[in-house]
C-alpha cells in the first residue's frame, strides 16, 4: 500500500498522547472512588461494575480517529483489473492509386468511411492499432483503447507513392507479437483496406502463411473497380494525364483466404463489425493503483456509530 499525502499520517502521533491522558484519568476516577469508600464497602456502594464496556467506545472512537488519518492520506492499493486483451491491426493503403475515384468520394476516403465504421461499431475495450503505408510503411499506432489516435492518423493521410503491403503485413506481425497473461499470445486479427497492388517490398504471400501459422487472421478490404484512374503529369510538363490504377482483387482474396479470414469489397464495409465477433475476447488482468480512502472513511463512520450506540446503550450519555 501507499499513499498520496503521507503527512496527514502523523495525526496518528496523537493517538499514543490521547491513550495515556485516558489511562491518567481513569487512574484518577480509582483513586478518588478509593477515597470514597474503602475497598472492602466498594461491591456494596457500587455494586454492578461496568468492566470493559467502561474502555469500549473510547476504543471505538481511537480507531475512528486512525481512520480518519489513513482516510485523508489517500491510501493507495494495487489490485488486479480486467482488461480485453484481444487486438486488431488497421493496415491502410495510402498509396498514389488510392487517390483513384471509381469509389466515391475516392478509394481513400471509403476506405477512412470504414476505419471510422468499424471503430464505431466495435466494444471500446477492444484494442486497436493502426498502419499507415504506401510504398514503406509510415505511420505505426500500436494498439490501445484510444480510439481517437487511431482516428487521428487515419485523418491525416495523403496519398502517394506505390504499395508495399508485404511491408505493412510484417510490421503489424510484429506489433502483435506482444505475449499476453503466462506467455500466450491474445486473439489478434489483421484488417488490410488497399486496392490490392504490390509494387514494392517484400512479397506479402510468405508473410501471410507466417500469419496463418500463428492464427491470426487477415480480412481484406478491395478498394477500387478495374476502370479506376489518377491523374499524374505528364512527362512533358504540359498538363496532366490518365494513368489506369486497375485493383488486385484476387491478391486480397488470397491473402484472407490462406490466413483463415475472409475478403469484403468496399461496398461491404458495414459488416466489418463481423471481425470482432469472429475473432473472440480473452480477459487478462493488469496492475493499477487505486485510491481506496473511502474503504478508510467508511471505516470511521461505523467506528464513531459504534462507539456512540455502546457509550448510549450501556451509560445512557455520550462520552
Amino acid at each position: 500500500m501507499s499513499f498520496g499525502a503521507p503527512l496527514f499520517l502523523l495525526a496518528l502521533v496523537a493517538l499514543p498522547v490521547a491513550v495515556a491522558l485516558y489511562l491518567r484519568s481513569q487512574s484518577s476516577r480509582r483513586r478518588a472512588a478509593t477515597a470514597f469508600a474503602s475497598p472492602a464497602t466498594m461491591p456494596s456502594v457500587a455494586p454492578a461494575s461496568p468492566g470493559w464496556r467502561r474502555h469500549a467506545p473510547m476504543i471505538a472512537y481511537a480507531a475512528a480517529v486512525a481512520a480518519v488519518a489513513f482516510a485523508l492520506a489517500r491510501p493507495e492499493a494495487t489490485v488486479a483489473v480486467p482488461e480485453e486483451r484481444a487486438s486488431v491491426i488497421l493496415a491502410i493503403d495510402s498509396s498514389g492509386s488510392m487517390d483513384a475515384t471509381d469509389v466515391e468520394p475516392s478509394r481513400l476516403a471509403a476506405a477512412r468511411q470504414s476505419v471510422e465504421e468499424f471503430l464505431d461499431d466495435v466494444p471500446e475495450e477492444l484494442r486497436v492499432g493502426a498502419v499507415a503505408f504506401n510504398h514503406r510503411v509510415r505511420t505505426v499506432e500500436a494498439p490501445t483503447t484510444d480510439r481517437e489516435e487511431v482516428r487521428g492518423l487515419v485523418s491525416g493521410l495523403e496519398p502517394r507513392g506505390g504499395t508495399a503491403t508485404g511491408e505493412a503485413l510484417a510490421t503489424s506481425l510484429r506489433i502483435l507479437e506482444r505475449p499476453g497473461d503466462k506467455g500466450k499470445r491474445p486473439p489478434a486479427a489483421i484488417v488490410l483496406l488497399s486496392d490490392g497492388k504490390s509494387t514494392h517490398g517484400r512479397e506479402p504471400l510468405p508473410l501471410v502463411r507466417e500469419a496463418a501459422s500463428r492464427r491470426i487472421p487477415i480480412y481484406t478490404v478491395a478498394l477500387g473497380t478495374p476502370g479506376g484512374t489518377i491523374e499524374i503529369p505528364s512527362r512533358n510538363g504540359a498538363g496532366v494525364v490518365r494513368e489506369p490504377v486497375p485493383p488486385d482483387p484476387e491478391t486480397l482474396e488470397e491473402i484472407a483466404s490462406v490466413s483463415g479470414g475472409r475478403s469484403y469489397a468496399a461496398e461491404d464495409r458495414l459488416e466489418l463489425s463481423e471481425i470482432y465477433e469472429r475473432l473472440g475476447s480473452q480477459i487478462g488482468e493488469r496492475r493499477e493503483k487505486r485510491e481506496i480512502s473511502y474503504a478508510f472513511a467508511g471505516g470511521a463512520a461505523l467506528f464513531l456509530v459504534g462507539g456512540g450506540l455502546m457509550s448510549l446503550g450501556w451509560f445512557a450519555r455520550l462520552p
